[in-house]
């Protein structure tokens, strides 16, 4: 019986984003429509983590008509210069570079969501085309992929004196083979969710899909959880005020917020770094 060989002609070395592409639902869950979601939770991650350092109040997501989302925030924008191991420019290696990005320095971030500096580079390898704008220290920078392959240099565009990341991506076809539309609803659960868990962080959601004038909506609660809370409370019948505790201790910072209401049953949700804990 041939068993076949096994020496190093089997190993196999996979440059670059080509392992996402390979393996999509290994690094995403899935192809369908819950992993086509999942590209967009991962930038929307990215621009949170801005607004939980400090660096960003604003959020804006668009679902463009030929089927691209864009996300865009004011954060600090990702650096553009030349990174000192890979001897291009930065915004280029944290794009391409599977393992690349600020969330692996504890300096650069105090708490991340998302797949800690790994889910950009996925969004970016599992769309037909993605352009990324940094705009940062006086200039507008831009750089377009396809499939997660530069397809131009880290430009200047030109002088600006705004700030942040703007990204748009157009996934994929031959990954998702369910369907490349995004839900609007997903979309604004999501964003909702993580306007409840920043306080005083806006967020500005347009569909330019519909029919007629494009559909926005605006998220933005000053008090964060609290505020949550309410809402989860909308149908109860409550009989106190919402009790709210924040603090910290060993670096690591909690805040939690309680009401109780008649109901005979309990509404518990947990967050870590705004990603909800499944099991409570």
């Amino acid at each position: 019986m041939n068993k076949g060989t096994y020496d190093a002609s089997n190993i196999r070395v996979l440059q670059g984003l080509e392992a996402v592409r390979k393996r999509p639902a290994m690094y995403i869950g899935s192809t369908d429509i819950e992993g086509l979601h999942h590209l967009f939770t991962e930038l929307l991650d990215n621009a949170v983590d801005e607004a939980i350092a400090g660096y960003c109040d604003h959020v804006q997501v668009v679902l463009h008509k030929d089927g691209s989302l864009e996300v865009r925030d004011n954060g600090r924008g990702i650096p553009v210069d030349m990174h000192p191991q890979t001897k291009v420019s930065t915004l280029e290696t944290v794009m391409t570079n599977l393992h690349a990005g600020g969330k692996f320095d504890k300096g650069a971030y105090k708490v991340s969501g998302g797949l800690h500096g790994i889910g950009m580079k996925c969004t970016n390898a599992l769309s037909e085309w993605m352009e990324t704008t940094v705009y940062r220290d006086g200039n507008e920078y831009r750089q377009k992929y396809a499939m997660g392959i530069p397809q131009t240099k880290v430009e200047t565009v030109g002088k600006s004196n705004e700030r942040g990341t703007r990204h748009i991506f157009k996934p994929d076809a031959t990954i998702f083979k369910e369907t490349t539309k995004f839900s609007f609803k997903r979309v604004l659960e999501k964003c909702r969710q993580h306007a409840y868990l920043t306080a005083a962080l806006r967020f500005t959601i347009t569909d330019e899909r519909a029919e007629g004038d494009p559909i926005t909506y605006q998220f933005y609660f000053e008090d964060g959880v609290k505020s949550y809370v309410k809402f989860m409370n909308l149908d109860q019948k409550v009989i106190s005020d919402v009790f709210y505790v924040k603090g910290e201790d060993s670096e690591v910072i909690v805040e939690t917020a309680i009401q109780y209401s008649d109901s005979l049953e309990e509404n518990v949700k947990c967050y870590t770094n705004n990603i909800i804990n499944p099991e409570g």
